[in-house]
């Protein structure tokens, strides 16, 4: 798969889940944080905790989605939360990490919002 194909499919899925998010209740703070780490693809507010969002999409299956966080990049997320509660003065904050897994099939779209995925 083309690179910039690859890019528009995460875009896509991206938009997505925060669509779903903000219906949950959920408020967006960032989206795509960077620094000199990594990345977090959505940081939100759910009710009083602060939640780092991994978003995954992909057109083969949910699971496949799932299944494409390993242990190296649980440690790089919590290494990228770490770095932002220290940034922003939200080191006293509750924390946790959801992962959204969505499959893009044509105009099919699921997804399952996995609450508290791994923790800090």
């Amino acid at each position: 798969m083309r690179r910039s194909s690859h890019l528009q499919i995460g875009k896509r899925g991206e938009e997505f889940a925060c669509k779903a998010i903000k219906k949950m209740g959920y408020r967006i703070l960032e989206r795509n944080y960077k620094c000199k780490i990594g990345e977090i693809d959505v940081i939100a507010m759910d009710g009083d905790i602060l939640v780092f969002i991994e978003v995954k999409t992909r057109r083969h299956s949910i699971a496949y989605a799932k299944e494409s966080i390993d242990k190296k990049k649980m440690k790089k997320l919590v290494a990228v939360a770490s770095f932002y509660m220290k940034q922003k003065g939200y080191q006293n904050k509750k924390a946790r990490f959801d992962v959204i897994a969505i499959y893009l099939k044509d105009k099919d779209i699921q997804f399952e919002l996995i609450k508290n995925a791994f923790s800090l």
